[in-house]
């Protein structure tokens, strides 16, 4: 039996677009521009469809264009397609400028939104090492004084901090060599895909995956 349970959000949606007209829509790299008035071929279309509506279509399509590789792809050159991915004209100069513009403000909203959340855990870690501070208790400090220091034999080395580079919002595309910061230490890896809050990367070893931007570095 087919299944026709109800989309539950814009992502969703997004892939089943993309599943139904694969030459139109894409998940992963640069998105092609889309022919002026896809939401009514899209609508025609899908008006069948029990698992999707107009409103979820048109919200779809709004995340879709509003994404960092959707406005990546509407660049000098670029050309409009249907949803069978036929040719529909080229991408008008005005029409790149506003991509250009909006791709911009949305790396530097993306670039203030970690700033903030940086900011935020610096504040948290703070916090947690005043709680965690032990207090001088009288009598210990006063036994303290009187016992005589004991040689220490061993010394304590610290690691060196290998220095890292934050990235910045315009060292952001695809095909950047980066270092993904692991936890442990940093992994070569290279971006294959922008989001408004996530980096897809491809790792040394074939791997691909979803990383926040603030974890990347040069």
């Amino acid at each position: 039996m087919e299944n026709t349970e109800k989309l539950a959000n814009s992502k969703q949606v997004i892939a089943y677009i993309a599943e139904r007209f694969p030459n139109c829509f894409t998940l992963e790299g640069e998105a092609r521009p889309l022919k002026i008035g896809i939401f009514q071929d899209l609508s025609e279309r899908l008006a069948d469809d029990p698992r999707v509506s107009k409103t979820q279509l048109r919200a779809a399509l709004r995340q879709y264009t509003s994404s960092w590789r959707y406005l990546y792809g509407a660049k000098e050159g670029a050309v409009r397609v249907d949803l069978d991915g036929s040719d529909c004209g080229a991408l008008e100069q005005e029409h790149i400028e506003h991509a250009q513009t909006a791709l911009a403000e949305s790396k530097a909203r993306a670039a203030e939104r970690r700033k903030e959340q940086a900011a935020k855990q610096g504040d948290k870690k703070s916090n947690a090492r005043d709680k965690t501070a032990p207090k001088a208790n009288k009598s210990t400090a006063n036994q303290a004084k009187s016992r005589p220091a004991k040689a220490k034999n061993t010394k304590l080395t610290k690691k060196p901090v290998e220095p890292r580079r934050e990235l910045n919002a315009e060292d952001i595309v695809v095909g950047k060599d980066v270092n993904v910061n692991m936890g442990n230490g940093n992994m070569p890896a290279t971006i294959v895909e922008l989001n408004k809050d996530e980096v897809r990367v491809r790792l040394s070893n074939g791997l691909t995956m979803l990383v926040k931007a603030e974890h990347l570095s040069s």
